[in-house]
């Protein structure tokens, strides 16, 4: 079965995709799609109905989400009937929504969860002891084909331990929020595809998303109270095409994907 997991999205690659990714997933022969989807909204704070139905009839089979998930007041009630859109599974339990969930493709039962990290993230419950909980009630190849793991993080170091701790255990295992796609995909020691951080789907002439020169003046400290806003203008979108055994439910292969004009990916 082959996977298509996609970074960041923000408001600029909401068209794109609704135009690239079927021809995307066409070419590589993609079965199911995951994306981040908290930062499509007009102001790439948060998530709402109309970005998020948007993403599902581009191609797009579940939204994963972290910080900016309650950014949207309507978010709250949205989560209460969306399925297909998840929020870290460390967050109070007091929140609608939920974190780990199971979806069907075919014949097929992919889990999916949703993690969001402790360092220089918002409070949440310990990610390692909520991944084990987890861990225990989702069994590959016992109760679901294939697990699918979003660690929503600054700290690579703590998304690398947590790999580690997945490897064997579920299919994949990859990173969002810095919106850098980093260079590290892999398969690890007992099968498991691991990447750091799958990067952005929106405009790199910027400040990771955001308008470069707003932020300019924000750190060399020029008193300007403009608010930062979602750069516009050439799109790329950035994530991983993972490959998965049907027998095991663990990785054969992961390719780092990257389509645009702004950045390349020589490997393709």
């Amino acid at each position: 079965m082959n996977f298509l997991l996609l970074g960041d999205i923000f408001p600029s690659a909401i068209s794109f995709l609704e135009k690239k990714l079927p021809r995307v997933k066409k070419k590589n022969k993609i079965d199911f799609v995951i994306a981040n989807g908290e930062n499509s909204a007009p102001d790439a704070k948060g998530i709402t109905k109309k970005e998020a139905e948007k993403l599902f009839k581009s191609g797009i089979d579940v939204l994963t989400s972290g910080n900016h998930i309650w950014d949207k007041r309507e978010t709250l009630n949205y989560l209460k009937v969306e399925k297909r859109i998840l929020r870290p599974a460390n967050m109070s339990s007091t929140l609608p929504g939920a974190g780990c969930k199971i979806y069907k493709k075919g014949k097929k039962k992919i889990c999916v969860m949703n993690l969001m990290a402790n360092y220089y993230m918002p409070k949440c419950s310990n990610i390692f002891k909520t991944a084990q909980k987890l861990i225990k009630k989702m069994n590959l190849k016992k109760n679901v084909d294939f697990i699918i793991v979003d660690i929503h993080g600054e700290f690579a170091a703590e998304k690398m331990a947590l790999g580690h701790f997945y490897d064997g255990k579920v299919t994949s295992v990859f990173g969002t929020h810095t919106h850098v796609p980093t260079s590290d995909s892999m398969i690890l020691s007992k099968g498991t595809s691991y990447q750091t951080d799958l990067g952005m789907c929106g405009n790199f002439n910027s400040v990771i998303g955001l308008k470069k020169e707003i932020f300019l003046k924000k750190f060399l400290r020029v008193n300007d109270q403009k608010k930062n806003e979602p750069a516009k203008g050439s799109t790329t979108i950035c994530g991983s095409i993972v490959k998965a055994c049907e027998k095991t439910g663990l990785a054969i292969s992961i390719k780092q994907l990257i389509v645009g004009s702004k950045i390349k990916n020589f490997n393709n």
